[in-house]
């Protein structure tokens, strides 16, 4: 540890003086007044006053006009510890352990250490020769070797102190800082001349025009005290960026060095046709639902399709078609025209790949993209009507699931999130499909972070893709990790008016930290 500390303020012991303000003014200024110069360290410690208090005295003069000027200096010295101070003011442990033992007949050992610091007393009292013991008895007795000792280690910090002393070469001070009695010390100090407008009778300078000085015309005769533009003022309240907004760049950024291109993600409305049916969703589904989903009134429907591919998703969700039997119901157009708030940023997905489809040549993409999605929720501690969702898509050819699980762990694993459990489950677009769960310290449990699967062949057939191309994707919302990252069990308190501002402004890095690799 390093023991050196700087010190601009507490120069003095105990028996400091609190003169008045104006009382010290007065006195620095007849100082001056006799002395071509004025050391503020000096000063403080000769007349046993606060150094932060006269550097204050100080700075007070200088802004009443040009009557002095200040130069700062720096010193090293070395001065008491903590420690050193009980010592200056107790005696030193040898010597107090020197004079509890009676002159005559001494103590029994045993007695002896029960004192007070009595090992480091001892084993210094022993060393400089003041005792002896006399094992023959049992327990052994301590004795004085000597009649009379001085207590030269609280000499040595008085001297320090009062600054006679300030080698830290000298052999005894070395001991000193062996044991940790005295410390180096930066001292920051002054050096306080006169200046052209110098005297000892000053007035304090107006610190404000007012409306009064202005009417009377009195202000043309009054001292007015200089602005000190080289003062700290106080901090203002600043702006701070939410953990969502630094978790969702980190996010980005780790999909971006994954080799990702980002999806546009402008439209909050989206159609049934592109929200739902484009991926495979039946138009009965429970997601279709008004206790689930956010409709439109206005602008209520969408009229215009890629009428080609409406077809071919009419015929295989109807009747079924590329190798598939569909569901077997009477698909409506009315209910694809429907508008909603998207329940998920799949619709983005399903555009995306569409429109690569109809490219001439396929090449292989990686598509991210995050943004808000909306749905119809019960509110809970984990659930928002409102949230973001991320989406990670890679399509390639002959892709399989253990691509997918691989892609996960290394994604989550640049999270810092290494607790991964996977779960089977059902998704219309995605067969086989996965939920995704991560263990949350906080909340001393497992809890779903996401999504996954593989897009079926009636959801990427129809857009023109052939066979032999694959699809893996995967979503997560990005206030559960957030949650995990923070420590915050209630998503009430990451956003809405539970928010605690002071947390956002004491957080100002992601705590996203990516996982060691193990060996």
């Amino acid at each position: 540890m390093n023991n050196q500390k700087e010190n601009t303020a507490s120069a003095c012991s105990s028996t400091t003086q609190k003169p008045t303000s104006s009382s010290l003014q007065t006195d620095i200024l007849s100082y001056l007044s006799t002395h071509d110069e004025l050391n503020t360290w000096t000063y403080a410690n000769e007349h046993k006053i606060d150094h932060q208090l006269v550097i204050g005295t100080i700075r007070s003069i200088q802004s009443i006009g040009d009557i002095i000027k200040i130069e700062q200096h720096t010193n090293r010295s070395i001065a008491p510890s903590d420690e050193g101070k009980l010592l200056l003011q107790n005696g030193s442990y040898e010597y107090n352990l020197f004079q509890a033992i009676p002159a005559d007949k001494g103590i029994e050992q045993p007695e002896l250490m029960k004192f007070p610091n009595a090992t480091i007393g001892f084993a210094k009292a022993m060393s400089s020769g003041w005792l002896q013991v006399d094992k023959s008895s049992k327990p052994a007795i301590v004795k004085r070797k000597v009649e009379n000792v001085h207590d030269e280690v609280q000499n040595l910090l008085k001297r320090i102190q009062s600054l006679e002393l300030q080698d830290a070469s000298v052999k005894e001070v070395v001991e000193l800082k062996k044991r940790k009695l005295v410390e180096d010390v930066i001292v920051n100090y002054f050096i306080v001349t006169k200046s052209s407008e110098f005297s000892t009778n000053i007035a304090k300078g107006e610190a404000e025009l007012t409306a009064e000085m202005l009417q009377t015309g009195s202000w043309k005769t009054l001292n007015f005290k200089q602005y000190n533009f080289n003062a700290k003022g106080m901090m203002p309240s600043h702006g701070c960026l939410h953990p969502l907004l630094k978790v969702r760049t980190e996010y980005r950024q780790i999909f971006l060095e994954m080799g990702f291109t980002e999806m546009p993600t402008n439209n909050y409305v989206e159609n049934s046709f592109w929200n739902f049916d484009a991926l495979f969703t039946p138009q009965k589904h429970p997601a279709r639902d008004v206790q689930d989903t956010f409709f439109l009134s206005d602008p209520a429907v969408t009229t215009t399709f890629p009428e080609d591919y409406l077809e071919k998703i009419k015929k295989v969700h109807s009747t079924g078609a590329f190798g598939s039997i569909g569901y077997q119901y009477e698909w409506a157009r009315e209910e694809a025209q429907k508008n909603v708030f998207r329940t998920h940023t799949t619709a983005v997905s399903t555009r995306m790949l569409y429109k690569l489809a109809q490219e001439k040549i396929f090449k292989p993409v990686k598509y991210f993209s995050i943004d808000k999605v909306f749905r119809n929720e019960n509110l809970d501690a984990t659930h928002l009507a409102e949230f973001h969702q991320i989406e990670g898509l890679v399509a390639d050819y002959n892709l399989t699931l253990g691509d997918l699980i691989g892609i996960l762990y290394e994604f989550f694993r640049k999270l810092g999130m290494t607790k991964l459990r996977f779960k089977p489950a059902y998704n219309p677009y995605t067969e086989p499909s996965m939920e995704i769960f991560s263990y949350h310290e906080g909340l001393q449990r497992w809890i779903e972070v996401g999504n996954s699967g593989m897009f079926r062949p009636e959801m990427l057939l129809p857009m023109g893709f052939s066979e032999d191309i694959s699809v893996i994707a995967w979503g997560l919302s990005l206030e559960r990790p957030t949650m995990i990252l923070y420590g915050i069990d209630n998503i009430r308190d990451l956003i809405g008016p539970k928010v605690d501002l002071e947390m956002c402004r004491q957080n100002p890095i992601c705590r996203v930290i990516p996982a060691k690799i193990e060996e």
